[in-house]
Parts: structure tokens; C-alpha cells; sequence
């Protein structure tokens, strides 16, 4: 996959909350989705013994949502734990594992925030600008902002505000659960990241991109299964 290097990753805290602040004015809060063949998603699972990490990548084909390639990467974490900044901690490794992807994605799902953070730049924006692809944020905590609880309903939402700019929903995904929280990442407007996260939940709370990526980055499924049968079917 090409990747843009929009900037280095030897950074302290002062220098990485610059170039989020530089990078926000970047992305595009437009919907330029056009066909949607694949959709991936994207997570990372912190080693607790270690200050190690496993970025994961799973890639499914639409409308199927059918796991066409699981990829991994794992290494060492070079940048602290301080909220706000977690993409600075986390991309290495994430960006690591989608530069083996043998297909580009059409979107990715991002298990974090998009404009939905205090800068307007959290992880899934910092992701589409590198890799210039539609992402969306689907986090499973709200970082900031207001907003009210959604009705019970599958599909039901309510806004999320900060200093009077809508910056993300809240989106009721099965009845009976917690919501999730939705914001723009990149190349996709509100109502279309909505839209898009409810066509990929399948029964669950989380999205099956980024439920699935989840399970890649904590060893629950068999990378080799699936990227032998891309092989194949290619």
C-alpha cells in the first residue's frame, strides 16, 4: 500500500500535539466513497508484561463481509501512553501490518477516535491521511464532548458536540448494549460513517471490521488460513 510521510515518529508530546493540530486542517470531512469492495479494520493489542504490541488488519470483502486476508505485525512501543496522542504509540505498528495487504481497501473501520477528539485528529484521521483511504472512527468510549443517550433501538444515534461543532454520534448497534461512538476519520461525512458501521454490524456491538481485528491483534484467528486462500483464489 502507498503511504504518505507526512511526518517522523521520534517525537515528545509537544511536537506530536503540533502536528496534529497542523495535519486536522487536512482532512476531509466530504463523502468521497465510491464503489465499496473491501472493507478493513483495524486494531492493536498492548502487551501487559511487555511494553510490546501487535497491530492487526483484517480485510473483508463487501457486501459478503466475508475475511479475505488477515495481516500482523508485531514490535516494540516507542512512544508513551498519553491520551490524546495514542495514534503516535499506536500507527507504527498498525501501518506495519497494512503495508503487507496484497489488496487496498475502498474504507477502513478504525477501532479509536477520528475528528472526535479534542484536536479533531485522533487515530482513524491520522490513519486515512497517511494512507489517503476513507476511514471511519468507531471507538467504544466517548473522548470528549456532549451529547445524550440514544434511544434503544438498532440504529438509533444522538450527537455528539464540542465548543458548538458536531464532531461524532452515538450509535445504538443491538439493542440491549452499550453504543459505540462514531466520528469521521477521512474522505467521509457523518451520515455516511453512520451508515457504513451499521452495514457492517452483524449481531454484535462492534463493526465486523474492527470485532475481527480485534480478535487478529489478541491471537484468535489464523492469519495463514485466510491469506493462503487469498493466494489461491488470485
Amino acid at each position: 500500500m502507498k503511504m504518505k510521510s507526512l511526518h517522523g515518529w521520534q517525537l515528545n508530546a509537544s511536537q506530536a500535539t503540533e502536528i496534529q493540530r497542523r495535519l486536522a486542517e487536512q482532512v476531509s470531512r466530504s463523502n468521497e466513497l465510491g464503489d465499496v469492495r473491501f472493507i478493513a479494520g483495524v486494531d492493536i493489542s498492548v502487551s501487559k508484561q511487555r511494553n510490546t504490541a501487535t497491530g492487526s488488519v483484517v480485510l473483508l470483502k463487501y457486501p459478503e463481509l466475508a475475511i479475505a486476508e488477515v495481516q500482523m505485525s508485531r514490535g516494540e512501543l516507542d512512544f508513551p501512553y498519553i491520551p490524546g496522542l495514542l495514534s503516535f504509540r499506536e500507527l507504527p505498528l498498525t501501518l506495519a501490518a497494512c503495508d503487507k495487504l496484497k489488496i487496498t481497501p475502498d474504507l477502513i473501520l478504525v477501532d479509536g477516535q477520528g475528528i472526535a477528539h479534542p484536536r479533531r485528529f485522533g487515530l482513524a484521521s491520522h490513519l486515512g491521511l497517511l494512507l489517503d483511504i476513507p476511514t471511519i472512527g468507531c471507538a467504544k468510549s466517548q473522548l470528549c464532548g456532549s451529547r445524550t443517550e440514544p434511544e434503544i433501538e438498532p440504529g438509533d444515534y444522538s450527537i455528539i458536540t464540542d465548543k458548538n461543532e458536531t464532531i461524532g454520534a452515538v450509535l445504538r448497534t443491538k439493542r440491549g448494549v452499550k453504543p459505540i461512538y462514531v466520528s469521521i476519520g477521512h474522505k467521509t461525512d457523518l451520515q455516511n460513517a453512520i451508515g457504513w458501521v451499521l452495514k457492517c454490524c452483524h449481531g454484535y456491538r462492534l463493526p465486523e471490521p474492527t470485532r475481527l481485528a480485534h480478535l487478529a491483534a489478541g491471537g484468535n484467528l489464523e492469519p495463514e488460513k485466510y491469506n493462503t486462500s487469498l493466494k489461491a483464489s488470485n
